[in-house]
């Protein structure tokens, strides 16, 4: 028997042409603004509903949010894409297990928990409210893998067991993790609430802040948390696409723009709002609230480093921080005066003090 082969006619990448017949809402551009209210229509592979968030003008990583009616239970799901969740919305709990293994694990979840069914698991998501739905967020990295094999066959339904991933350990999901090396980074594989997790200082990305990284489920892809005051915003920065910035709390907003342009992109944010960076896209994050701002970003991470190294190496020689970071005393003057009048028309007081311009 031939072996399948599903890639797309007239131009469409194998990817593409999946996601387009999946049948569910395919959102584009730079953000969605809330995730909330997102609309969802019945997507069968689920047996939920679902909808797309396809950001950037890329093909490395996507997303979707996933909605599961009150009392109810998605499909079965596996596959050979990693995937990271964080809930949005709702009170719930999905079990994990091998194919051929009497071991099944369940973990409950609520609004802020965040996870990773390890790679080509079983798992499947449960509503344990009657009267409300719950909505979760997932990246994965589905594109890139679907784009190199050109099989949903085998991408959704191959039987490897990866058992240096999950092999039902007693505490996989239970325990609560533990610091890697010396940088910022906290291995685990279940958080209960990333709003009331503790983070690390962060200086160097500015506004007194704080961030750090999680590795979860083993994954190349890779998981960070920031948190920064009222009255103060972030430097800027540009990397590679990929990165997911969802806004836990906090209100403000971000600008977007490519090296050269005159123009930047603005988008309001407040709970709910995710935003995406493209290709070396300079983005900046600013707190207009009067309470501190927390995001998470789902990124690529390791599947993305030679290009981060790529990337760094480029820098000019103007930009002295981490990863073509721009620190405040190299900015724009525009970008502080503008900052200053939003947050005096939300009636914040600025604390971030004037940078001394070079």
């Amino acid at each position: 028997m031939a072996e399948e082969r599903d890639w797309a006619p007239k131009g469409d990448s194998p990817y593409r042409a999946w996601q387009k017949a999946e049948g569910i809402p395919i959102n584009q551009g730079s953000s969605v603004g809330d995730l909330h209210t997102l609309e969802v229509r019945a997507w069968a592979r689920t047996g939920q509903k679902g909808a797309f968030v396809n950001l950037a003008d890329q093909e490395e990583d996507d997303a979707y949010v996933l909605e599961i009616a009150p009392r109810g239970q998605t499909e079965v799901l596996h596959h050979i894409f990693e995937i990271l969740i964080y809930v949005v919305d709702g009170r719930g709990a999905t079990s994990f297990w091998q194919p051929g293994s009497s071991t099944k694990q369940t973990v409950e979840w609520s609004p802020g928990s965040v996870f990773s069914p390890p790679l080509n698991c079983h798992y499947q998501h449960f509503n344990l409210d009657g009267t409300q739905p719950a909505r979760l967020f997932a990246v994965t990295n589905a594109p890139m893998v679907m784009n190199m094999y050109r099989s949903t066959d085998y991408v959704f339904n191959d039987p490897y067991v990866f058992a240096d991933r999950y092999n039902g350990q007693d505490d996989y999901f239970s325990d609560p993790g533990h610091r890697v090396g010396s940088q910022n980074t906290w291995a685990t594989n279940f958080i209960p609430d990333i709003r009331a997790f503790k983070l690390d200082p962060r200086p160097s990305r500015g506004a007194g802040g704080f961030l750090t990284t999680f590795a979860l489920a083993n994954n190349a892809m890779a998981v960070h948390c920031s948190d920064f005051p009222p009255g103060t915003y972030k430097k800027g920065h540009r990397h590679g696409v990929g990165a997911h910035v969802i806004i836990l709390n906090g209100s403000g907003y971000s600008l977007l723009w490519f090296e050269g342009e005159k123009e930047r992109r603005r988008v309001d944010w407040t709970d709910g709002t995710v935003l995406s960076p493209k290709e070396l896209e300079y983005h900046q994050h600013f707190n207009t609230g009067p309470t501190n701002a927390r995001y998470l970003a789902f990124r690529l991470g390791d599947l993305d480093r030679r290009r981060e190294e790529r990337i760094a190496k480029s820098a000019s020689k103007d930009e002295r921080t981490e990863l073509n970071g721009i620190e405040y005393e190299d900015e724009d003057p525009a970008i502080f005066d503008l900052y200053a009048a939003e947050c005096a028309r939300h009636g914040a007081e600025v604390k971030l003090p004037k940078p001394a311009y070079r």
